[in-house]
């Protein structure tokens, strides 16, 4: 039994005359004028504003690219836009994969379930998709790693709340969100131009269209985007919340984000009223933007967790945030990994469900020595032989500041699709990075911006276990004297 001790009155009294009287010049200071009203307001609404930043840059990230192709392409809603041609710096979304065909077909649930109705794959072609809500929570994957395993299929977006029994044959989807979209990544065998055509060939065999239609579906619409000036960068400024105004008035509010409604109502963004900030609120806007993602870049400069212990190479994501949205959909009530999936969504878009399996990615933002990338300097990667892929590996280089592909570059990336690229005799491959080819190694080169920093991503498609089990290793960069 723990004893319990109990200071006499008068002792305790003394203490307190004791500290009352011990004071310093610097207790004598006159205190802080109190602030006024206006300036408490003011204060509230950018701290609630750069917490509104935080929490809603995955809704954002999605309406950006969403605004992007309804006011600078054909593609509508419920159709299908695509690249026609391995992505270039045209393409400004998020750390793209110029190494695959990208076909992407958002879609709305608001008028009922919509059909994503998807190719097997064959001798000519296979895919690696994943379906997103809003949010950018993956409802499934597709494709030879996904659910069907290669055998394609009809997944049934369901909308909110839907009550009624799915129909016999379709892989059902049961989402929180009205919209959404799908990513569909068409594989190519290289980078010719009768490949790249076969993998347009195939991805066109995809049908997109509403339940309500599903016993004569109406001929899916593409439209290739390949010249569009197509930016979906974040933009650090008052517009972001535009943006999430949108998601507001179009979306259900999920239930564990009600604790956001009258946050974002004193921003003056409340469901059924117009976003009309006064010039004063704009100002506060946009200051609270820049430092959301002033302290939303330095965590992710701090970096993500090193796969190989010791190593700069890291995968782009925190586990916690990997748990949650592979595995429990935010359903656990004790966590709600909202800053980093708000770091995460700066610098990428898309939701895996199956983490690892169709895809698994390593980003790099220092060389071997620690030092960030640096466009006017020349590195090398030496990637070793037996790459643990039963596809194909590439390493991408994006502007650190956008993260997007770097603009005025001739081309983004190296893979094992190219058949140029020069092997050791080991059969390792020495990539470079610069901003010029070193003599005779024009094929392994991926040029960068001298007057830019940059990162890089080396992307495994179809995995094996010499990855998982760190059999094989990724070498840091070295920077080239």
């Amino acid at each position: 039994m723990r004893t319990r001790f109990v200071l006499p009155a008068a002792v305790l009294l003394a203490g307190v005359l004791v500290v009352r009287s011990s004071g310093t010049a610097a207790d004598d200071k006159k205190p802080e004028p109190a602030l006024s009203p206006v300036q408490l307001a003011e204060r509230t609404l950018h701290r609630r504003a750069v917490e509104a930043v935080i929490w809603g840059m995955p809704a954002v990230n999605y309406d950006l690219m969403l605004q992007e192709m309804l006011s600078k392409t054909p593609g509508k809603v419920g159709q299908v836009i695509y690249w026609g041609r391995p992505l270039d710096a045209k393409n400004q979304t998020l750390t793209p994969n110029p190494d695959a065909l990208y076909f992407m077909a958002f879609y709305n649930t608001k008028d009922g379930p919509v059909v994503l109705d998807l190719p097997p794959g064959d001798a000519d072609g296979s895919f690696n998709g994943n379906i997103v809500t809003v949010w950018q929570m993956p409802l499934e994957d597709a494709g030879l790693l996904g659910i069907d395993k290669g055998k394609g299929g009809k997944f049934l977006v369901l909308p909110p709340g839907y009550k009624e029994k799915p129909p016999e044959g379709y892989v059902p989807l049961h989402s929180d969100t009205l919209g959404g979209y799908m990513l569909f990544r068409a594989n190519f065998k290289s980078h010719s131009d009768a490949d790249v055509q076969k993998s347009i060939a195939y991805g066109k065999q995809m049908k997109v269209y509403p339940l309500s239609a599903a016993a004569n579906p109406p001929a899916t619409v593409f439209s290739d985007v390949k010249d569009v000036d197509f930016d979906s960068t974040i933009k650090y400024d008052a517009s972001f919340f535009r943006n999430l105004d949108r998601i507001v008035q179009t979306e259900p509010w999920l239930e564990r984000d009600k604790a956001m409604i009258q946050k974002l109502a004193s921003l003056g963004i409340e469901k059924g009223k117009p976003f009309q900030p006064d010039a004063a609120t704009e100002k506060i806007l946009d200051a609270a933007v820049k430092e959301a993602g002033a302290w939303l870049e330095a965590k992710y400069d701090a970096g993500f967790p090193s796969f190989w212990e010791g190593g700069k190479w890291s995968f782009p994501g925190y586990p916690k945030l990997i748990e949650e949205v592979s595995q429990k959909s935010y359903t656990n009530p004790n966590e709600y990994p909202i800053d980093e999936r708000g770091v995460v969504y700066t610098m990428a878009f898309i939701g895996i469900k199956r983490v690892g399996a169709g895809q698994f990615y390593l980003i790099n933002i220092r060389d071997k020595n620690g030092n960030a990338y640096d466009g006017s300097k020349t590195y090398k990667l030496t990637v070793p032989p037996n790459a643990p892929v039963e596809q194909y590996w590439s390493l991408t280089a994006y502007d650190r500041q956008t993260h997007a592909l770097i603009k005025g570059a001739p081309r983004a990336s190296r893979s094992s699709q190219i058949a140029e690229l020069q092997k050791n005799a080991d059969g390792s491959i020495d990539l470079y990075i610069g901003p010029k080819a070193p003599a005779g190694k024009d094929g392994n080169w991926i040029p960068t911006d001298p007057a830019r920093k940059f990162e890089l991503m080396f992307r495994l498609y179809a995995p094996t276990k010499a990855l998982f089990d760190k059999s094989w290793k990724l070498p840091d960069v070295e920077l080239v004297e």
